[in-house]
C-alpha cells in the first residue's frame, strides 16, 4: 500500500471509529497507558507532545500531570478524534491543551520545543514508524524523553484473526505491519535508529475482558483499524465476518464473557 493511501485509510477509518473506540478499548488499554505514564515521570510545568492522541484518554491525564503551568499539544491524523479530544478536555475544564490535526511523520513544530513526547498505540498505523519517532526526537529538547506503547507479538494477541478475516473480503491490507514494532527488539531498534539513547523496554501480558459477543465484535470491527473496510460490507458479509471472528476467540470465552490474551510493549528513550 502506498504511504499516501495508507494515511488516507487511517484518517477516515478512525473518523468512523470515534464513537466506538472508548467503549471498546478504554479499559483494555489502561494497564499499558498507566505503565507508559509512570515511565515518563512527567513533572509540573513541562511541555509535552502527544502524537496519535485519539479520543484523549491519555491527553487529559498528561494535562493534569503537568498542571496549569505546563502545556500539552495533542495531534492526530483524524479530524473526528481531535474534536473528541477537544470535547473531553472542555468537559473536564482542562485549559492547558492545544489541538492539531497533524501527521505524526511530519510534525509542524520547531525543533527542541518539548520536554517530553508520547505515542500511545499509534505507531502501528503510520507508514514509516522510524520517521515518526525521528520527528518526536527532533522536537524534543536535549535530554528530553519519549514514551511509546504498541501491541506485542501477533501470536500473543488473541484478537489478531480480525485482520485476515477482513482481508479475505477486501484487499484492504489495512495494517500489514501492525505487530512489527512489538515483535522481538524491533521497537528498541526503531528508537535507536531515530536517535534515542538509554532506552528501556517493558513487555507484559494482560487479558482483555469483554462481557459479551456484542462488545467483543464492536472492539475489532467498529472501534479499531478495520472500521473503514467494515463499513463497506453488506449485511451478508457482516454476518460472515462476525461468525468467523467469534469462532476464532471461542477458546477464550467463559461464563463471565471473553478474556482474550493481549500483549503490550512500552518503551522510553532519551534524546
Amino acid at each position: 500500500m502506498k504511504p499516501e493511501f495508507q494515511r488516507r485509510v487511517q484518517r477516515y477509518g478512525w473518523d468512523k471509529a470515534v464513537d466506538y473506540y472508548e467503549p471498546s478499548w478504554k479499559r483494555q488499554l489502561k494497564p499499558a497507558q498507566d505503565k507508559l505514564l509512570k515511565m515518563l515521570t512527567l513533572k509540573k510545568g513541562e511541555k509535552v507532545l502527544e502524537t496519535a492522541a485519539g479520543t484523549g484518554l491519555v491527553t487529559t491525564r498528561i494535562a493534569k500531570a503537568v498542571g496549569t503551568e505546563g502545556e500539552v499539544v495533542a495531534t492526530d491524523l483524524s479530524d473526528e478524534m481531535i474534536e473528541r479530544t477537544r470535547s473531553r478536555a472542555k468537559e473536564q475544564d482542562i485549559t492547558n491543551v492545544k489541538f492539531h490535526r497533524m501527521d505524526a511523520e511530519s510534525l509542524e513544530f520547531e525543533k527542541e520545543s518539548f520536554d517530553a513526547a508520547i505515542n500511545s498505540f499509534g505507531l502501528m498505523y503510520v507508514p514509516d514508524p522510524v520517521k515518526a519517532l525521528q520527528e518526536m526526537n527532533r522536537v524534543l529538547k536535549p535530554g528530553g524523553r519519549a514514551g511509546v506503547a504498541v501491541w506485542g507479538k501477533r501470536k500473543n494477541c488473541g484478537w489478531n484473526e480480525v485482520f485476515s478475516i477482513v482481508d479475505e473480503r477486501v484487499a484492504s491490507d489495512v495494517c500489514p505491519l501492525f505487530f512489527q514494532q512489538g515483535t522481538g527488539d524491533t521497537l528498541k531498534k526503531s528508537l535507536q535508529r531515530a536517535g534515542f539513547t538509554n532506552i528501556s523496554v517493558d513487555r507484559f501480558q494482560v487479558p482483555l475482558y469483554y462481557e459479551d459477543d456484542e462488545t467483543a465484535l464492536m472492539a475489532v470491527f467498529s472501534g479499531g483499524p478495520v472500521a473503514l473496510a467494515y463499513r463497506k460490507f453488506d449485511e451478508k458479509t457482516v454476518e460472515a465476518v462476525h461468525r468467523e471472528y467469534l469462532e476464532s476467540i471461542k477458546p477464550y470465552r467463559n461464563e463471565k464473557g471473553y478474556h482474550i490474551p493481549g500483549e503490550f510493549v512500552v518503551a522510553k528513550g532519551f534524546k
